[in-house]
């Protein structure tokens, strides 16, 4: 169990799988900088960030939840959580994050979603089966059934959030395709790093020789 000083953002789990660069950029070394990209995302979460609840056709949807999991040692905030079944033993909660892109091949933002339904349970004392994510690009949900093996995930990349932050190290820079969609990739400088690198093992590797 974790006291309120040491919860981590949920976020950071997204920010983690994406690339540990940037998760320690951002988490470690208090840097960001924005982008088109970050832009539009902020913009999109813009309603759901002003909080408020309304209730449609049975449904009480409440936005900007606040979030937290004494547990897992996080904290943050669900874009939207829809509740239906009152306040009965059978009541459902059922999470939405907003995601201003398409849907991704990795975890990172079906990760993030069910780090919000496992603070919800244990704040609320009740099962979080699914959830969704809805895409800005294709204006559709893309439905998430918090199975074991991706609660699984999400507890192992919490603790590897821990262990990174805790290190208190920033991970070396590696350029990938997902760099140029990285608003912090003028302050990372993937590239300019990876060339550092290779010049550095040449001089190495020419050293060895003399």
């Amino acid at each position: 169990m974790y006291d309120e000083d040491h919860l981590l953002p949920i976020s950071a789990l997204q920010h983690l799988l994406f690339c540990p660069r940037q998760c320690a950029l951002i988490h470690i070394e208090r840097l960001w900088d924005e982008n088109v990209l970050t832009a539009e995302g902020r913009i999109a979460h813009e309603k759901v960030d002003e909080g408020g609840a309304e209730s449609r056709t049975g449904r009480k949807i409440v936005f900007g939840l606040p979030l937290r999991s004494f547990r897992l040692g996080l904290v943050g905030k669900a874009d939207v959580v829809e509740f239906s079944g009152g306040d009965r033993e059978d009541a459902i909660a059922y999470p939405v994050e907003h995601k201003r892109g398409r849907p991704k091949q990795k975890d990172c933002d079906r990760v993030q979603l069910c780090a919000q339904a496992m603070c919800l349970e244990e704040m609320l004392g009740l099962k979080v089966a699914e959830g969704a994510l809805f895409y800005g690009k294709t204006r559709r949900r893309e439905d998430v059934a918090f199975d074991a093996g991706l609660r699984g995930l999400t507890e192992d990349t919490t603790r590897e959030l821990r262990r990174l932050l805790d290190s208190g190290i920033t991970p070396r820079a590696e350029y990938g395709k997902k760099c140029r969609s990285c608003s912090l990739i003028n302050v990372c400088m993937p590239k300019v790093s990876a060339a550092r690198r290779s010049v550095k093992r040449y001089i190495d590797s020419a050293g060895e020789g003399l």
